[in-house]
């Protein structure tokens, strides 16, 4: 049984209001609508898109609690962070981080968004990257969206070197996987990496 649009758009507002992450696809499925009809009630409603509300909700949340570089500056979109413990960041392959002839990502697109997540979850002032070992799994492609999860694996406080581990997956797929010892500035005694 199909809901009334009034009621459908009330239900819609709570939904994304509870959950900002779903996504037009899941909303249809849910309301037994089209993705256009999803569409279509989200502007009437004043509510953005997926990747405009991701961002939104990860400005808010995690602006003040990124210490080691600015929000702005983590490749993809920071979804969840514990500093000196855990973050997770979303990055969608666009027609601009390919190569042409078979549409799939470039590396550095990939260790970019792995790197600057494990320099974000360093809470500290200044982090950089000391050493990196990464491995390629599989391929990511265009339109494949690349889940990024970091975690603190072990923090030395003699030497100022954190271990960040990150595996990255496209649905189930891990595509890469890194291990980051990250310099960390520890409240400005300073030093060199």
């Amino acid at each position: 049984m199909k809901m009334k649009k009034k009621d459908r758009q009330q239900s819609l507002q709570e939904t994304i209001r509870q959950n900002p992450f779903i996504t037009d696809e899941e909303l249809a499925e849910k309301y037994h609508v089209s993705v256009q009809t999803i569409r279509l009630d989200r502007l009437e409603l004043s509510i953005p898109e997926l990747r405009e509300r991701i961002k939104n909700v990860a400005e808010k949340r995690f602006a003040n609690e990124v210490r080691a570089l600015p929000i702005e500056e983590v490749i993809g979109e920071v979804i969840d962070i514990e500093l000196d413990r855990s973050a997770i960041s979303i990055f969608d392959v666009k027609k601009e981080h390919v190569f042409k002839r078979n549409a799939i990502a470039r590396g550095h697109h990939l260790f970019a968004q792995a790197n600057s997540l494990a320099v974000a979850v360093i809470d500290d002032e200044l982090a950089l990257t000391a050493k990196a070992t990464i491995r390629f799994l599989r391929s990511a492609k265009i339109g494949d969206r690349v889940i990024a999860k970091a975690k603190v694996a072990n923090v030395n406080q003699e030497n100022g070197r954190t271990t960040v581990l990150v595996e990255s997956y496209v649905g189930r797929d891990l595509v890469f996987k890194g291990e980051f010892e990250m310099y960390r500035d520890h409240a400005g005694k300073g030093g060199s990496a």
